[in-house]
């Protein structure tokens, strides 16, 4: 049997269980989807019945406080995939030239657009998040002003912005997740949009010097979370070639002063800021 933990709550903090959720437990026998109803929006967390619901319960209190937690509804049913059910209603996300689709939807994308093929998996990476949206959009405006020659891709997730970056630019980009699994489906999602050999998926805790030494990229994305991106502020900015982007999301409105004042420290100004979906995309330049 399967069960179903569904909460009610605004964009935001609907998000931030997901996020939470993804994170701590696992995507092998988990999922999650964020989806508007009746003028709200709701998150739907799908559990092995080996899932403890207390478990789940202090989760969403972390995320989005003990009332929250408190208006937890659970639902028991049968057996079914809900990983692939509960997300292949998601309609393909366009951002930029990009446009974000699962497979029942490759023939939707038009000649002129850059198709990204992301299987139903987990909300996040699938590009309905307003980070991973904001990122792309990024990338968009970026590969038209500059031509890149080395990209990172640092927390790639599902690959999904390392893809982007390869498919636009035809160069090679290096992706790291301290996430095993995630660097399974990344290298899978590389292969499986035709970019396999441009992308190379490493496992990596942060900025590990034994696998990035002293390169210089003139193009670094992080969609990570605030905590991380200012721990790796002072690293990041050394691997900024001159001229270069760094763009960073993973950020709610009131996370973006602290963000930018941590990368400010290391030498980096801020050159653009994108909100979506009440989350934030800084786009910063190294003079």
């Amino acid at each position: 049997m399967t069960t179903i933990a569904r909460l009610r709550a605004d964009e935001a903090a609907a998000w931030r269980v997901a996020d939470l959720f993804t994170l701590r437990f696992d995507p092998a026998t988990t999922a999650c989807a964020v989806y508007e109803a009746d003028g709200g929006w709701v998150v739907a967390l799908y559990l092995d019945r080996a899932a403890r619901r207390e478990a789940v319960r202090d989760l969403v209190a972390a995320a989005a406080g003990k009332a929250a937690a408190r208006s937890l509804e659970f639902e028991t049913i049968a057996d079914r995939d809900w990983i692939a059910t509960s997300l292949a209603g998601l309609k393909p996300v366009e951002a930029g030239r990009f446009v974000v689709h699962g497979h029942h939807d490759r023939a939707r994308v038009a000649i002129n657009r850059v198709g990204i093929e992301i299987e139903a998996a987990l909300a996040f990476g699938t590009g309905h998040h307003g980070t991973t949206r904001g990122c792309l959009i990024a990338i968009d405006r970026i590969l038209k002003a500059q031509r890149p020659r080395r990209i990172l891709d640092l927390g790639t997730g599902s690959g999904v912005l390392a893809i982007a970056a390869a498919k636009a630019r035809r160069t090679r980009v290096l992706a790291s997740d301290i996430d095993r699994g995630a660097v399974a489906v990344a290298r899978a999602n590389t292969r499986a949009n035709g970019v396999g050999s441009l992308i190379d998926v490493v496992h990596a805790g942060g900025l590990d010097r034994r696998i990035f030494r002293a390169r210089a990229y003139d193009l670094v994305l992080a969609n990570i979370l605030l905590g991380t991106l200012t721990c790796l502020a002072a690293s990041m900015a050394r691997l900024a070639a001159p001229r270069s982007r760094v763009v960073l999301s993973g950020l709610l409105p009131a996370q973006a002063r602290a963000a930018l004042a941590a990368y400010r420290a290391q030498g980096l100004a801020l050159e653009r800021r994108i909100l979506l979906d009440g989350w934030v995309t800084l786009v910063l330049t190294r003079r």
